[in-house]
């Protein structure tokens, strides 16, 4: 598998621009893909963040394994994260995450009426990696095309004030990824979900890597969409993959095969899918049925 990287110079601008805006924020919300909790954690920024109030949201529940779901944000809340789980395209749930965070900042406005301070809006910055959800995120909050939206990653280039209402301002800021991909696993889900530049992997490499992954934990995929036989969906992966390009009806063009199955997987077309296994990051741990 090709080494994956992609880290454009308007990422290294936005790093330090959130470390210089950090000390003006409340809280920090960071946005993950719930298809991949882990993978979809920037360690760069993590280190930035420290000790400030930070809350996860898992986004884009509805293209996850809902069993999945719930044993990461099991595994991910402790003393000092949150984690709140959302699809933001849907206005009910968004309504409910801004409930949820309302209970979360209310010792925040306590201790600030402690302090004799009269009423201000807290303020919020949102992180995360490109094509997680941010500005979808961002316009349902406030209820206005306040951040472009484009299905691909690096449409926000820079960081903007949001006034919310009276009780909330948000900085909004670009997706950032790291300068470099250690795990080569990480690299090609990042890609397969979205988050890396479709002109920086190649297509076939990681639509291998999808098919031996469905292959063993959502065997039922592949056959329901591309009407194969189940006894097909087996290795050597690259004979399954020109079997689905026939399939397809694109003949021997392996390279537009990949490029169908992972948007179909990318939109949920395939089914719910967690790339990310907690037991993988949990020492094992049992999901709960």
């Amino acid at each position: 598998m090709a080494t994956i990287q992609w880290y454009p110079g308007h990422m290294a601008k936005a790093k330090k621009e959130v470390q210089e805006n950090l000390k003006k924020v409340d809280v920090v919300i960071e946005l993950r893909d719930a298809r991949i909790p882990e993978s979809s954690k920037n360690p760069m920024l993590e280190k930035i963040i420290a000790n400030k109030p930070h809350i996860i949201v898992l986004n884009k529940v509805d293209l996850a394994d809902s069993k999945q779901i719930h044993a990461w944000k099991k595994h991910l809340t402790n003393d000092q994260t949150t984690v709140m789980t959302l699809n933001s395209k849907q206005p009910k749930a968004m309504k409910t995450f801004k409930k949820e965070l309302a209970e979360y900042t209310a010792p925040i406005r306590q201790k600030w009426l402690n302090k004799g301070l009269k009423h201000k809006a807290i303020r919020l910055m949102i992180i995360g990696i490109p094509n997680v959800g941010k500005s979808t995120f961002i316009n349902q909050f406030t209820k206005q095309k306040k951040a472009a939206v484009g299905n691909k990653p690096g449409v926000t280039k820079g960081q903007q004030w949001i006034r919310i209402d009276k009780n909330f301002e948000l900085l909004d800021t670009p997706g950032i990824l790291w300068p470099k991909f250690e795990d080569k696993e990480v690299a090609t889900r990042l890609a397969l979900t979205g988050a890396i530049k479709e002109t920086h992997f190649y297509k076939d490499d990681a639509a291998l890597y999808a098919l031996d992954f469905l292959g063993h934990y959502y065997p039922d995929y592949i056959p329901n969409q591309y009407a194969i036989s189940p006894e097909e969906m087996n290795p050597p992966y690259p004979e399954l993959l020109m079997t689905l390009t026939q399939k397809m009806g694109f003949i021997d063009d392996y390279e537009k095969a990949s490029e169908r199955m992972i948007k179909d997987l990318q939109d949920g077309k395939l089914g719910p899918i967690t790339l990310d296994r907690v037991e993988d990051y949990n020492d094992g741990a049992m999901m709960d049925e």
